[in-house]
């Protein structure tokens, strides 16, 4: 495994990949890697020649008083967990490498950024278009993968690659999850043993919202009700952020139940805030199924 930290040396190693013929899948993360980076670790190296994972602390992603400074890193773990997945390269940037001056010009998401996480944390999603716009540069890939728990971010990249005809595909792989159903998550570390017990309320709720879709109910008032049902009676500990019951990828607020939908929620247990999704209807449910076979084509 190959470990680069300039932008010029990722391209050239890039360059070289492409010469060969060879694919390259992408993973993008920040970082303190879990089970959950690893199953797009397996699925890009099973569907690729080289696998490029990135690791990087975006900065623009952060708002005030967000957990930039406090967010977990620990590299040589991180190096040694993607060496044994069989991540061929880490690209490791500095915030300087990235960022060598003020940007002058920024990515700004108009649409799929007004609801849910996005809400609470204007800016949030411009800071994600921003880096992978930059890291889509620099690393080229034929595929990206990302995991189906942060479903609003798969929403935008959608949107991003289709609206700037990146040549790569999006890959949606299905949340990995603990043996009691919590979303395995980088921020899980900071629960404390109570607070971790009651997390698992968090994929019950959304089990039971899509128990109700499946008895019949197409009411997504109604739908979100079950879902908070739920949260109250089982958490003491938290403070809900949101539960909504929206369609999906466009993220829209209806009362009735119209094909794709999404329940999300999120939660504060003190300094852990949790996201978890589940996609409704018949046809999926899993968010993959509409993205990861959608190849755009390459530019020339």
């Amino acid at each position: 495994m190959v470990i680069i930290q300039s932008i010029r040396e990722m391209k050239r190693f890039v360059r070289r990949e492409k010469q060969k013929g060879n694919t390259l899948g992408f993973v993008p993360t920040m970082g303190s890697l879990h089970k959950g980076h690893m199953s797009l670790v397996n699925r890009a190296v099973e569907e690729n020649d080289v696998t490029i994972m990135s690791i990087f602390v975006n900065p623009l992603q952060f708002g005030p008083g967000e957990d930039f400074d406090q967010y977990p890193r620990d590299f040589e773990k991180d190096e040694q967990t993607a060496r044994k997945a069989g991540v061929d390269v880490i690209f490791y940037p500095s915030t300087e490498e990235m960022y060598p001056r003020e940007p002058a010009v920024t990515i700004s998401v108009d649409k799929r950024t007004d609801v849910l996480c996005g809400k609470s944390r204007p800016g949030h999603f411009d800071g994600v278009a921003t880096v992978l716009t930059k890291l889509f540069h620099i690393t080229m890939p034929d595929r990206v993968y990302f995991g189906e728990k942060d479903a609003q971010q798969i929403a935008v990249v959608e949107s991003l690659i289709q609206d700037f005809n990146f040549p790569v595909e999006l890959v949606a792989c299905p949340t990995v999850r603990e043996s009691d159903g919590l979303a395995k998550s980088s921020r899980n570390i900071y629960l404390t043993g109570d607070e971790r017990r009651e997390a698992s309320a968090l994929h019950e709720s959304l089990q039971k919202g899509a128990e109700l879709y499946q008895d019949g109910e197409q009411s997504t008032k109604r739908i979100r009700e079950r879902v908070l049902a739920v949260l109250n009676d089982r958490l003491t500990r938290a403070e809900i952020e949101y539960v909504e019951v929206l369609t999906y990828p466009d993220l829209k607020a209806v009362e009735q139940c119209n094909g794709r939908m999404i329940i999300a929620l999120a939660v504060h247990f003190g300094a852990a805030r949790l996201i978890d999704n589940m996609i409704l209807g018949e046809e999926t449910q899993s968010i993959s199924s509409g993205i990861s076979h959608h190849l755009l084509s390459e530019v020339n």
